[in-house]
């Protein structure tokens, strides 16, 4: 069993930045990708970017591109998105997604587990 765990979400002005973080445990972790979706208020959840295990191949979403980068440091198990230039339409819960294997998939089916999200609202 895997267990995620996200941080860094809060409250934060249009403009402004904000760094997530997703701490991975349990069984032993290697060669999985990890992605980041999010989930607005009357929304599905979308994909945001998904990196993969060596950290060397990253996709991001059209929305998100430019603005936010996906990062991981496997020594901690831990993957990263960095995010600036927030607007409101960045408002949502974003959650950390991990799926084992070496291909980058933007689709919610194909990530095994899922962490419980955190929220990301910004103001205008």
């Amino acid at each position: 069993q895997v267990q995620l765990v996200e941080s860094g979400g809060g409250l934060v002005q249009a403009g402004g930045s904000l760094r997530l973080s997703c701490a991975a445990s349990g069984r032993t972790l290697s060669s999985y990708t990890m992605g980041w979706f999010r989930q607005a208020p009357g929304k599905e959840r979308e994909f945001v970017a998904t990196i993969s295990w060596s950290g060397g191949s990253t996709y991001y979403a059209d929305s998100v591109k430019g603005r936010f980068t996906i990062s991981r440091d496997n020594s901690k198990n831990t993957v990263y998105l960095q995010m600036n230039s927030l607007g409101p339409e960045d408002t949502a819960v974003y959650y950390c997604a991990l799926r084992w294997g070496p291909l980058l998939q933007s689709a919610n089916k194909e990530y095994d587990y899922w962490g419980q999200g955190t929220q990301v609202t910004v103001s205008s």
